[in-house]
């Protein structure tokens, strides 16, 4: 009986430690539109970010690559949108071109896309006396999740 009582409480404590490592804010996953573009097609980028937090999420970095390639324009880019602890918000990303010249038409005719949240900071949002909103930064957000990929079969 002690035994199993000492397993029951180190499985909860080890599942407990699990949840606690679990991101804060979480990159949910992301949509293209057209899901099947053909070349030189002007795709649509949306993400959806979870904050489980205390405190609002927002100057939010990221990385876009498509097949392999990463997108310059991301590299000094925040977006500056505030999502609420306990929230779910879909953010739209920049418009992206399925084929370039610098990123023709793969051959096998899959368009890989792989999206991470590069950095976040957590903020406390509040309204002076004269109506204000005033961002207050808390810190960065630690323990980013994983990159998001997706593969999308390109018309031919």
């Amino acid at each position: 009986m002690a035994a199993t009582l000492g397993l029951s409480f180190w499985s909860v404590t080890a599942l407990a430690e699990k949840a606690s490592s679990a991101p804060a804010v979480t990159l949910v996953g992301f949509a293209v539109t057209p899901e099947s573009p053909g070349a030189d097609t002007l795709c649509k980028l949306q993400v959806e970010i979870e904050n489980r937090g205390e405190h609002v999420a927002s100057q939010l970095g990221f990385s876009v690559r498509i097949n392999d390639q990463e997108l310059a324009v991301y590299g000094n880019q925040l977006f500056m949108y505030p999502i609420e602890p306990g929230a779910k918000a879909t953010i739209p990303l920049y418009n992206f071109w399925s084929t370039e010249s610098s990123r023709p038409m793969p051959a096998d005719g899959k368009l890989r896309i792989e999206v991470t949240l590069t950095e976040a900071r957590w903020f406390d949002i509040s309204t002076d006396e004269e109506g204000v909103e005033v961002w207050q930064p808390v810190g960065p957000v630690g323990g980013l999740p994983s990159p998001q990929s997706r593969v999308l079969e390109m018309a031919r």
